[in-house]
């Protein structure tokens, strides 16, 4: 028999009466992610996605590579399904495992019956394989408290299905269980990572940028419209707002006091984004804001950049350290494309000495001279909308 894999999934076996739901989202989804490795089948039973090569043809690794991003599954393994009974199954692991085995100086078997007619309890059925093991590879120990290798075996209904240590998966919900949110995606590298934080929710993902050209180059617009893709390889395919931001940008330098010029453009931003996440039906905001990282990032700071918005704004990193975050961007595998050395708008006009507590009357006060609904209607016309997948190819 062919290899297949086996997903397991998390938290969504606790949903209960909604459990069907969102079962019937992460098999969707499942499907999706193959169909760019061939024809592969997908189903789920016993809570676990069976995920099953139908030909020769099928990219098999590729495949693996996709299911191990997947929200929804906590563990994965490739295994190798057999008849229910004990000649096939210790067959089945002398040659799909037997090399591994050879490597160890330890093991032990462990196995699963989930289909209790099958003559041998669990217990007794890795006695049985564990023993004949034991004899086919005499140089291995048997040690069932810390085994340097473990050799698994699940009665399940369809087959038996032997297979080594299992992976962790991605974990959260399936993507498109939480509804959908609009995430603020500048070029650092914060951004990226609260956006992947929130489609673990089972939130589905758009994004928007703002753009400053002259003063920011393409090549700066491509470094987020890669993070964007690399951060889709969890999330799925997303769109990504582009919003000419130059004129906001000029009008603020030219007719606010500078140290409130950071705190006037978020609000530009906030509300920009804000607008465009209703047109295209996203219930909230997302930012990689980080309590008290810049200045425009105190308490006070942020209640007035949010004071334009009338939808939530999750903030993931909130309360993380850097080197958190930096930890969860290195494991996604956004971190090298973060610290490329082109700077978004965020850096342009940058005032010398911003203020860090700010009041809602100071900083209205402080714009008053700006047309902001003309500014922000203008910038509204100028979206260029992008589409990203992760089997795109890189943009940088």
């Amino acid at each position: 028999m062919k290899e297949i894999f086996l997903l397991k999934l998390g938290e969504i076996v606790l949903k209960g009466a909604n459990k069907r739901q969102f079962e019937n989202r992460l098999r969707q989804n499942v499907r999706r992610r193959m169909k760019a490795y061939g024809n592969f089948d997908v189903f789920i039973m016993q809570s676990t996605v069976y995920v099953e090569p139908m030909d020769d043809e099928c990219d098999v690794d590729g495949a693996w590579e996709a299911c191990r991003s997947i929200f929804g599954v906590v563990s994965l393994c490739r295994c190798r399904p057999c008849e229910k009974n004990l000649d096939a199954i210790f067959e089945a692991v002398e040659n799909y495992l037997g090399d591994d085995l050879d490597c160890a100086r330890t093991f032990k078997v462990e196995s699963r019956r989930s289909d209790k007619r099958f003559p041998l309890t669990s217990i007794q059925l890795s006695q049985e394989i564990g023993g004949r093991l034991a004899e086919a590879h005499s140089t291995v120990e048997v040690d069932v408290h810390k085994p340097e290798y473990t050799v698994y075996v699940e009665i399940r209904d369809l087959a038996a299905y032997v297979h080594g240590p299992a992976v962790p998966g991605a974990g959260g919900l399936p993507t498109g269980v939480g509804g959908r949110a609009m995430c603020l995606l500048s070029g650092g590298i914060d951004s990226p990572v609260a956006a992947h934080m929130i489609a673990k929710r089972g939130v589905e993902i758009e994004a928007v940028h703002f753009f400053s050209y002259p003063y920011t180059s393409q090549l700066a617009k491509d470094k987020v419209i890669e993070l964007a893709r690399l951060v889709s390889k969890y999330c799925g395919k997303m769109t990504v707002n582009v919003v000419s931001f130059t004129e906001i940008q000029e009008a603020i330098r030219d007719n606010c006091p500078e140290e409130y010029f950071t705190l006037i453009m978020r609000r530009f931003m906030m509300e920009i984004s804000a607008r465009i996440a209703k047109w295209d039906g996203c219930g909230a905001l997302i930012t990689g804001e980080n309590l008290g990282q810049v200045a425009s990032q105190t308490m006070e700071a942020m209640t007035v950049t949010g004071a334009v918005v009338d939808i939530p704004i999750f903030m993931p990193l909130v309360g993380m350290d850097k080197e958190e975050i930096v930890t969860i961007a290195r494991k996604i595998g956004t971190f090298d494309t973060a610290v490329l050395p082109y700077e978004d708008c965020c850096t342009v006009f940058t005032p010398k000495h911003p203020k860090t507590k700010p009041t809602l009357g100071q900083v209205i006060n402080a714009e008053k001279k700006l047309d902001r609904e003309a500014l922000i209607a203008k910038a509204l016309e100028s979206v260029e909308k992008i589409k990203v997948t992760y089997d795109d190819e890189p943009y940088l």
